[in-house]
């Protein structure tokens, strides 16, 4: 498993853009100026939260995409006796995400919200990034105590809790979009990993160790021409080629701004 987080490419917080940068020393020098109109600096400072926000959001982008390139599928570890069906617990996730999704800037609270439906509960979980930009995902879960055939099987304050844990869970996956497939070793053996898979992820990692490196914005195009053209032909693995586009469209837009 080490080995596999090694090879994951890291998202770093880049330099202050040159428009940030311009419009900070505009709001300095308004500062020094006894003579400066109230409305104007109010109208800079404004400017500067709007630059700052949408910068803030386009880092925590990135940094999606990153994380998301180094989850693999997740084994399932527990069995539900009433459905009979296999899922991963909470736990397993966690233990396979949090590694992850910390390095590349993340954080992750959960809470209970308002507005869900009558026997649902509502349970939230806050997204946060290093760089200053927090997400919002909810899910309204049933918590009223009955079980899947229609039956009563817990009282409604344990049904609750049940419900808060099960968002909990589906959130977590749903966030970082994992797949749970209980033939999946989930990484821990490196020797049964698909020789094509390790290929492919390969190929996709040293391409988005270039997306930084690209200066202009004919470069990231040539670069997105060739990603393409190499991740193209892995059709078992579109995700990695839909996580480089992308990445690469972010870099285009930032070249341009």
């Amino acid at each position: 498993m080490s080995a596999v987080l090694e090879e994951r490419p890291q998202t770093t917080l880049p330099a202050v853009h040159a428009e940030t940068s311009a419009l900070i020393q505009a709001i300095i020098g308004a500062a020094h100026d006894p003579t400066v109109d109230i409305g104007k600096m109010e109208r800079l400072l404004d400017m500067h939260e709007r630059i700052s926000s949408r910068d803030a959001e386009q880092h925590f982008n990135a940094a999606m995409v990153a994380a998301q390139a180094g989850m693999g599928r997740i084994a399932a570890d527990s069995t539900n006796p009433q459905t009979r069906s296999q899922y991963a617990s909470y736990a397993q996730l966690d233990r396979h995400l949090r590694p992850i999704y910390t390095a590349h800037g993340f954080s992750l609270s959960f809470d209970e919200g308002e507005g869900a439906p009558e026997n649902y509960v509502r349970v939230l979980c806050y997204v946060s990034h290093a760089a200053g930009h927090t997400r919002t995902y909810h899910c309204d879960i049933p918590a009223d105590g009955k079980g899947a055939k229609g039956g009563d099987v817990m009282t409604k304050t344990h049904a609750v809790g049940s419900g808060k844990s099960y968002g909990k869970r589906y959130l977590l996956k749903d966030i970082f979009n994992v797949a749970v497939g209980e033939d999946d070793d989930d990484g821990n053996g490196a020797a049964g990993v698909h020789p094509q898979a390790a290929e492919v992820l390969d190929a996709f990692n040293k391409l988005m160790k270039r997306i930084p490196s690209a200066a202009t914005d004919a470069a990231a195009l040539g670069l997105w021409r060739e990603g393409a053209n190499i991740l193209g032909e892995f059709e078992d693995h579109r995700n990695l080629y839909d996580k480089f586009k992308d990445a690469v469209a972010l870099r285009r837009m930032e070249l341009k701004r």
